[in-house]
C-alpha cells in the first residue's frame, strides 16, 4: 500500500522519511512550482520562508530539548540543518539555500519516496496532510468540509534581510547575548536613548499595507510585527527584540539603551537578518525607517519584510490525540496546520505522524511520547487545550509536568526537566525505531 503525504515542507518531508524508513511506499506531493505561494521563492522541498534559525541547541532551552528528542527519533531534517549550519550563537542557524538543497536531494533520493509536483485538492486516506500555514484555498476548503468546521487563521511576518557589505561596521559591534555560542556571532546596532526615541517615532508613524478582509483575526503573540509592538508602549521593544541586556558594547563596556541584533543568513556572511523585525510596513517605508538604525544608513535590502496569512486547525476541537480525523485514524495532519508554531515544532509533528502511520499500517495503535517529553507535552496541548480559546503553541517548559519535589533554581529546574525528558524519550524511541535500526 502506498501512503500519500501532501506538502513538501518541514513536516511533510519528515513524515515521508519516517514512513519510508519503516518500509512504506510513499508518494510525496508538493504543489510548487506548478502553483506557488505568496512566501516561497523556489521549488525545493523544506524551503525556509521566514527565519533561518531553528533556535537554541541547549537542552536547558525548550527548543534545544525538543531537538535533542527529535535526534533520538531519527530526524532527517536536523541532519540537513547540521550540514548547512552557519554561526548563530547557541542556535542552530543555517544557510537556507544549502539546507533546502540538502533536504531535497536526500528525500528525493530515498528509494521508497516518489515526489510528485502538483496541487492536491482532496484529503487522502491513508495519508498525511502537512501543507503548512499556506495551504491552498481548495485544499483548505476540503479539509474544513471533511472535518466539519472552519479553519482559523493568524498572521506571520517575515523580517528583512540586508547585504553585509552595505553595513557601516564601524558603528556596529560583534557579540552574542551573554557571550553564548561563539561569543561574537551577531552584529549589534546600539541605540542611544535619543536615537531610540527618534526611531520609535518614525516606526509608529510609518505607513503600512492596507488591511484585508481577514484583518480582524488577531496576530499570534509570539510573532508580532515590530510596528505593532512599538504601538503597545515606548518600552515594549526595549524589553523585547531590542533588549540590550547581556550585550555590552565592548567600546564602552556598558549596555546601550537599546540594540538591534543582525543574524548571519549565509556562510559567506553576505546576508544579515534583522532579528525580531517582522513587519507589514510598505517596502519604501521599511527602507526609510530601518535605515535610521545605527549602522544601517546605507543598507541594501536583499529582502524586505512581508506578511502572509497562516491557516491552522482547531486541533482540540477537530482532531484526535494522534492528530487524525475523528472518523479515520489513517487521515493524519501535521506541521503548522495543526496549530504548532516554529520550524522544530512543525517537523516534530511530521516525524511523529510518519511514525504513527507506520504503526497503523502494521495493525498497531498509534503512540504519543510520554508527557514528560517536550514532544509529548506539545501533543497533549494540541489535544486538551480549550477549543474556544485555542492558539498556536511553541515548545516551552510550561507545557511539561512539574518536578516533584519542586526545584526553585531556574537553571537547575530546567536541567532536571531535560534529563527526565530525554530519559523518557530514549525509551519511547526504542519502541518505535525502524526495524533496520
Amino acid at each position: 500500500m502506498t501512503v500519500t503525504v501532501v506538502g513538501g515542507g518541514l513536516a511533510g518531508c519528515e513524515a515521508a522519511w519516517a514512513l519510508a524508513e519503516r518500509g512504506a511506499q510513499v508518494t510525496l506531493h508538493e504543489m510548487r512550482p506548478a502553483r506557488n505561494t505568496p512566501a516561497h521563492r523556489t521549488d525545493r522541498l523544506a524551503e525556509l520562508v521566514c527565519s533561518n534559525t531553528f533556535k537554541s541547541l541547549e537542552s536547558v532551552n525548550a527548543h534545544g530539548l525538543l531537538k535533542a528528542e527529535l535526534r533520538l527519533l531519527g530526524s532527517v531534517l536536523l541532519e540537513a540543518a547540521d550540514a548547512a549550519r552557519i554561526p548563530g550563537g547557541a542556535a542552530l542557524t543555517v544557510d537556507r539555500e544549502i539546507f533546502a538543497r540538502h533536504a531535497t536531494d536526500r528525500v528525493s533520493a530515498h528509494p521508497r519516496i516518489t515526489v510528485v509536483r502538483g496541487e492536491v485538492t482532496t484529503t487522502p486516506s491513508p495519508g498525511i496532510v502537512a501543507t503548512g500555514p499556506l495551504t491552498s484555498d481548495a485544499l483548505a476548503g476540503a479539509i474544513a468540509t471533511r472535518l466539519g468546521l472552519e479553519s482559523l487563521a493568524f498572521y506571520d511576518a517575515i523580517a528583512p534581510i540586508v547585504a553585509g557589505d552595505s553595513l557601516e561596521l564601524d558603528r556596529l559591534y560583534r557579540a552574542s547575548r551573554y557571550g553564548k555560542g561563539g561569543g561574537d556571532d551577531f552584529l549589534n546596532a546600539p541605540f542611544s536613548r535619543e536615537e531610540y526615541d527618534a526611531f520609535l517615532d518614525a516606526l509608529v508613524a510609518a505607513d503600512q499595507y492596507p488591511g484585508q478582509a481577514f484583518d480582524p483575526i488577531p496576530y499570534f503573540e509570539g510573532c508580532l510585527p515590530v510596528e505593532e509592538m512599538a504601538r503597545r508602549g515606548r518600552e515594549t521593544l526595549r524589553f523585547g527584540p531590542l533588549k540590550p541586556v547581556g550585550l555590552p558594547d565592548p567600546r564602552t563596556g556598558r549596555e546601550p539603551w537599546a540594540v538591534v541584533q543582525l543574524r548571519q543568513e549565509d556562510r559567506a556572511g553576505q546576508m544579515w537578518n534583522l532579528v525580531g523585525f517582522q513587519t507589514r510596513l510598505r517596502t519604501g517605508e521599511q527602507r526609510r525607517v530601518f535605515r535610521t538604525i545605527p549602522g544601517l544608513a546605507q543598507a541594501e535590502f536583499l529582502r524586505t519584510g512581508s506578511v502572509h496569512r497562516n491557516t491552522y486547525l482547531n486541533a482540540p476541537a477537530a482532531l484526535t490525540a494522534h492528530l487524525s480525523a475523528p472518523d479515520d485514524p489513517t487521515l493524519l495532519f501535521a506541521g503548522q496546520l495543526v496549530g504548532v508554531e516554529g520550524y522544530t515544532e512543525s517537523l516534530a509533528t511530521g516525524l511523529l505522524a510518519g511514525i504513527n502511520m507506520a504503526l497503523l499500517l502494521d495493525g498497531e495503535a498509534p503512540r504519543i511520547p510520554p508527557p514528560e517529553t517536550m514532544l509529548g507535552a506539545l501533543l497533549r496541548y494540541l489535544h486538551h487545550a480549550p477549543p474556544a480559546h485555542f492558539q498556536p503553541m511553541n515548545a516551552n517548559f510550561g507545557l511539561l509536568p512539574p518536578l516533584d519535589p519542586p526545584v526553585r533554581d531556574k537553571r537547575r529546574k530546567r536541567e532536571l526537566l531535560a534529563e527526565r525528558a530525554l530519559t523518557a524519550m530514549r525509551a519511547f524511541a526504542a519502541g518505535v525505531a525502524p526495524v533496520a535500526a
